[in-house]
């Protein structure tokens, strides 16, 4: 991910029992890499308003909103299909030895309650991979436009209307009295 790699922190700019709040918003060189990345049509904007607090111990909290127009190509008929993403967040962040010694979760409800926790790696809070992966987790898999139709039918059912009951193929091998 080379779009946002300059949207980093060191953790020196936050220090200890401080509050690191910032307003930022990609320029266009950022949203045609962007794009090229998540190989969608376009990125027409991202905003991002994020705060960076030190819990102590070494380890963070990255909260905020997240902003994004983007344009994906239908997968019916590959128009351009707009979206709005609009998405709010709480990552724990914390240096990866400390994040291999705590305990596994027990049952699904444990994992499904714990919050996003990521790594700090070099001394240095990586925003903007972690804002890819939020765009990115948000794209719709199978955008479609309003108007797109989909009304193939197989070569066999239009020859052999039975063919479109898939119990046809049995009631044939069942012998005939």
């Amino acid at each position: 991910m080379t779009a946002l790699r300059d949207w980093t922190h060191e953790i020196t700019e936050i220090g200890d029992h401080r509050t690191l709040s910032r307003t930022r918003q990609a320029t266009e060189e950022e949203r045609i890499e962007l794009a090229r990345e998540l190989d969608i049509l376009a990125c027409d904007s991202v905003s991002v308003d994020y705060a960076i607090k030190s819990l102590g111990k070494d380890r963070y909290r990255f909260t905020g909103s997240l902003e994004a127009t983007v344009s994906q190509a239908c997968v019916v008929t590959l128009e351009p299909v707009p979206a709005r993403i609009s998405e709010t967040f709480s990552i724990d962040l914390g240096p990866p030895e400390a994040l291999e010694d705590e305990p596994a979760p027990a049952g699904d409800r444990e994992i499904l309650s714990m919050p996003d926790v990521e790594p700090i790696e070099d001394g240095r809070i990586d925003v903007g991979t972690m804002v890819f992966g939020m765009i990115s987790a948000a794209l719709d898999p199978y955008p479609r436009s309003a108007n797109a139709e989909f009304d193939w039918v197989d070569p066999k059912i239009k020859a052999d209307p039975e063919a479109a009951n898939p119990f046809a193929a049995l009631a044939k091998l069942k012998p005939k009295p």
